[in-house]
């Protein structure tokens, strides 16, 4: 017998979980989806890379497609999805009118990941040297295609408190069409299993080279804050991780001053856990910062900015400090590394963090919830959803025909 439960999975990338935060995310959607009986294929256009999952091991089909092809429409028709999932909103640019024309009945879920179009003006602003504001955001072409593309969809996935504000207080966009859903890990049961403040040591810093607000921060903590830190501390060391770390990071490689870059992890939570206090000084950037949160499962307090922490707390106390200027930065991170009852009080704070803001066993619930209730009505739901049956019917006459178009002339 055919399971009706289809979940397909429209991926921009094969998510690779040891190197990206979005590919851990990725996985955790997944996980849920099988717990609740879908069968689930992930479909991308784009090549795997050797640290891709292997999908296929973990229980999911995976499908090769082609963007600007019929192709596509002739697999999406023998599939018949109940659900389609897209990973960020340029999957749905390119392939969710084909989803809305062949399966018009299938639940469309964006996973906004973060919000894209918000990281990409805030970098702007950043080099211009100018602050961000709303308005520069509102007035960028990418938000605009990010927001029509979260209208299109019956669902988007928001992971940030912060992004979700800014979509229901800035753009008025209907909370029906939203849900706030942050990582989603273990609660922290036990914490006697991580290593005590005297047998952990040093710094570090984890991220990945394809991230822009990562390669910023890591060539802040050299310029600027890394030389205020190693005056005060000389026997500590900065460790630098991170998957696709291009050349010039590399070359920062400093042993005489204990700047270390060792490029990618190989187990992630062996080395937060044995370093003293993690330090994530973006200065650009969105979403939630999977570095972070690995520092609080694995106790390492951390140092960060506002834009690092933000959305990710909430009311609650943050496990380390918060520091903008960079002097204020190296002495927060100095205090914490040299204080054991100061560190020891921001540890449990982040144990709080998780157990209140990122436990699974309750966003799971609230998840599935939330798709069962659109499943049932969801024809209202998209008859209330105005602007975006407006839009999709825009779409119909413009990414299609754009999309077309390019088919024909690779055809020619």
């Amino acid at each position: 017998m055919t399971n009706t439960k289809q979940l397909l999975v429209i991926a921009l990338v094969w998510p690779e979980p040891a190197s990206t935060a979005a590919g851990v995310r990725m996985l955790q959607l997944l996980e849920v989806f099988k717990k609740q009986g879908y069968s689930i294929t992930i479909a991308s256009a784009a090549s795997r890379s050797e640290y891709a999952a292997d999908v296929e091991l973990l229980g999911y089909h995976a499908q090769d497609i082609k963007m600007n092809d019929a192709s596509f429409d002739v697999f999406v028709r023998d599939l018949n999805p109940s659900v389609v999932l897209f990973d960020r909103f340029l999957s749905e640019e390119q392939f969710g009118w084909r989803v809305a024309e062949n399966c018009p009945n299938a639940l469309r879920i964006l996973d906004t990941e973060d919000l894209h179009s918000l990281r990409h003006v805030r970098e702007l602003c950043f080099k211009k040297e100018i602050p961000f504001t709303t308005g520069a955001w509102l007035a960028d072409d990418k938000t605009k295609r990010e927001i029509a593309s979260i209208y299109r969809c019956d669902l988007s996935l928001i992971i940030s408190s912060y992004e979700l504000e800014l979509l229901t207080d800035v753009i008025k966009i209907d909370k029906s069409l939203l849900l706030l859903l942050p990582f989603m890990v273990d609660e922290i049961t036990n914490d006697t299993k991580w290593n005590p403040f005297d047998e952990r040591k040093d710094f570090i810093f984890i991220g990945g080279g394809k991230h822009a607000p990562n390669l910023d921060a890591v060539k802040y903590l050299k310029t600027t804050i890394w030389s205020q830190i190693h005056t005060q501390l000389p026997e500590a060391k900065l460790h630098i991780y991170g998957a696709y770390l291009p050349q010039q990071i590399l070359e920062m490689n400093n042993p005489a001053t204990g700047f270390l870059v060792h490029g990618r992890a190989v187990d992630v939570d062996e080395v937060m856990s044995s370093a003293k206090v993690c330090l994530a000084p973006l200065r650009f950037g969105a979403g939630i910062k999977g570095k972070l949160l690995s520092a609080m499962q694995n106790g390492t307090p951390s140092v960060t900015t506002t834009i690092g922490a933000e959305g990710m707390h909430g009311i609650l106390e943050w496990n380390g400090y918060i520091e903008d200027d960079p002097s204020k930065f190296a002495d927060a991170a100095v205090r914490l590394y040299s204080t054991e009852p100061e560190w020891q009080n921001t540890q449990k704070q982040g144990k709080t963090l998780i157990n209140t803001l990122y436990a699974k066993s309750s966003l799971e619930h609230i998840f599935i919830d939330k798709i069962n209730l659109l499943q049932k009505g969801l024809i209202t739901h998209r008859i209330q959803n105005f602007t975006g049956a407006l839009l999709q019917h825009q779409t119909m006459t413009a990414t299609k025909f754009m999309s077309k178009w390019i088919e024909e002339k690779n055809r020619g």
